[in-house]
C-alpha cells in the first residue's frame, strides 16, 4: 500500500472539495482525504474483487485521484462519489476477476468461503433458503452497467445523485438500471427478494 503522510483534518472542518483545491498547491493536504476514505474504497474493491487485489487497487484509486485533482470540479458533485467512480473504473479493468469470483461462488459451499466479499456475505445469509448458487448466477448474469449501479448502492451506500456522478450518467438512468437489476434478481430467485436488506433503496 502506498504510504501517504499522515495529516489531520483541520479543526475548522474544511470540506472535501476545499481539501482537493488546497492540495493543488500543498500536495500533502490530499493525505487527509486518503485517511478519511481509504477504508471505504478498500471495502468496496474487496467486495467486488477479493482482498488479494483490494489493497493495491484502493491505493491506485487515490493515486489516480491525486494525479487528476486539477480537473476535479466541486460544483459537479462530491469527492466521495468521484473516488468511487475512479474505483469503479479500476474494477472494470478487472471484470474477469469479478466474474470468476461469482462463478466460484456458484460452486462453493458457504462454509468453504475463505475470502468473503460482499456477494459472499449476502450468500451466507441466504444459505438456509438454498439460493446461494442462484444468487451468484443472477449477479453474474447482470450487465456490467446494472451490476455497477446495484453494488454502488449496496456496498458503497451511495444515493442516486452520487452514483450518477460516479458513473457519469443521469440520475434517471441510475433508477432504471437499479430497478432492472432488482427485477432480474427477483425473477432468477423465483420471486424471493434477497436484496431487501442488503441491496436497499438508494437515496433519491
Amino acid at each position: 500500500m502506498t504510504a501517504w503522510p499522515r495529516v489531520s483534518r483541520p479543526p475548522q472542518e474544511v470540506d472535501d472539495a476545499t481539501l482537493v483545491e488546497q492540495s493543488r498547491r500543498f500536495p500533502d493536504r490530499f493525505a487527509v482525504l486518503y485517511d478519511c476514505y481509504f477504508p471505504d474504497i478498500y471495502r468496496y474493491v474487496a467486495g467486488r474483487l477479493g482482498t488479494q487485489v483490494a489493497d493495491d487497487l484502493a491505493a491506485e484509486t487515490f493515486l489516480v485521484a491525486f494525479r487528476k485533482r486539477e480537473s476535479f470540479d466541486g460544483a459537479r458533485g462530491q469527492v466521495r462519489a468521484w473516488l468511487y467512480g475512479i474505483a469503479t473504473n479500476l474494477v472494470a479493468q478487472h471484470r474477469r476477476s469479478e466474474t470468476r469470483r461469482l462463478q466460484a461462488l456458484q460452486r462453493t459451499p458457504v462454509e468453504r468461503v475463505t475470502d468473503p466479499g460482499h456477494e459472499d456475505l449476502v450468500a451466507q445469509r441466504l444459505a438456509a433458503a438454498g439460493v446461494q448458487g442462484q444468487l451468484a448466477s443472477a449477479l453474474a448474469a447482470l450487465s456490467e452497467a446494472d451490476r455497477d449501479v446495484l453494488i454502488l448502492t449496496a456496498l458503497a451506500g451511495l444515493g442516486y445523485e452520487e452514483i450518477a456522478q460516479a458513473l457519469d450518467i443521469p440520475p434517471g438512468t441510475v433508477g432504471s438500471r437499479l430497478n432492472r437489476a432488482r427485477r432480474k434478481l427477483r425473477g432468477a430467485l423465483g420471486g424471493v427478494n434477497p436484496m431487501h436488506e442488503d441491496f436497499g433503496d438508494a437515496d433519491g
